[in-house]
């Protein structure tokens, strides 16, 4: 008998993860402990990053637009001080993506801070993944301006978009944003088109990507409490993203949209690479404790 969970309950525990249940939500309504549910989330999370690493690449996009997401490790910034035993990596953290707008497929993703040096790292993979010249929308964050540059050159159509907000919202209604006043289109580099100078593909998917994922959530107790099973989390969710889901304004996988795939996948193709990447199993009693000197 293999030392693995069968394949259905795999594909079932797959799915309600991209679905926002919270693990022990999967453990009480599947019967698998929650640490096979969280080897499961590993296993899983690396098999999808070498995927989308190796196979997301000489995409023929036209327009790309970027943005970043906000979420937290175990305690806000602002508690991690008197937080109780809080792991390294603990605070927020800022998921960087990057979307071709006319197919919806998730690009790039870089999980971390929001500093020059993560949007560096951020860029220079995304111009990795990209066939030809493309046209950039990113929102007002400054450091963008330089990793753009240092990532692009000038062989890219730049812009950015800056959002104006009025007054911030009253205190019982503090988590609520500020209300949006106006924008400004700003050129930078090249020659965009000022009519698609815009980021609300990519916001819109990082609202599908807040919603389907409840560590994301702003008020909830079922954050992430591990940097690492974050970034495992995000890995699968952009593979279903891309890959499994049709996306209602492409009518069609993104991944199928963009010319990366030939089909739409099943759950249990994401359970294929999983064994892909881990080998022949086990069979239960071989195991041979490695014995230090």
């Amino acid at each position: 008998m293999a030392n693995k969970l069968p394949r259905e309950t795999r594909i079932q525990i797959l799915n309600m993860l991209c679905e926002g249940v919270s693990m022990r939500a999967i453990s009480r309504m599947t019967g698998v402990s929650t640490n096979t549910v969280d080897k499961l989330l590993i296993s899983a999370g690396l098999a999808c990053a070498q995927h989308h690493d190796a196979t997301v690449r000489n995409v023929k996009a036209k327009r790309v637009q970027c943005d970043e997401i906000w979420s937290f490790v175990y305690a806000k910034a602002k508690n991690v001080s008197t937080a109780k035993a809080a792991p390294d990596r603990a605070g927020d953290v800022w998921t960087w993506t990057a979307l071709d707008s006319d197919s919806k497929m998730i690009l790039s993703y870089f999980v971390g801070g929001r500093d020059s040096g993560y949007a560096m790292a951020f860029m220079d993979d995304l111009r990795g993944r990209l066939a030809n010249r493309v046209q950039l929308t990113t929102d007002g964050h400054k450091a963008y301006l330089g990793a753009v540059e240092e990532a692009f050159g000038d062989d890219i159509d730049y812009a950015m978009l800056v959002k104006l907000y009025g007054e911030g919202p009253r205190a019982e209604a503090r988590y609520s944003p500020a209300e949006c006043i106006g924008i400004r289109k700003g050129h930078v580099t090249g020659k965009p088109d000022q009519k698609h100078v815009s980021t609300s593909h990519v916001e819109r998917s990082n609202l599908s990507m807040r919603m389907h994922m409840r560590r994301f959530t702003r008020l909830t107790n079922a954050h992430s409490k591990k940097f690492e099973n974050h970034c495992h989390m995000i890995a699968i969710y952009t593979t279903w993203y891309n890959f499994v889901r049709i996306n209602s304004a492409v009518k069609m996988a993104p991944a199928m949209a963009a010319g990366v795939s030939h089909r739409l996948w099943e759950m249990g193709d994401m359970v294929d690479l999983i064994d892909a990447a881990e080998g022949p199993s086990k069979k239960r009693g071989s195991y041979k404790p490695r014995i230090s000197n």
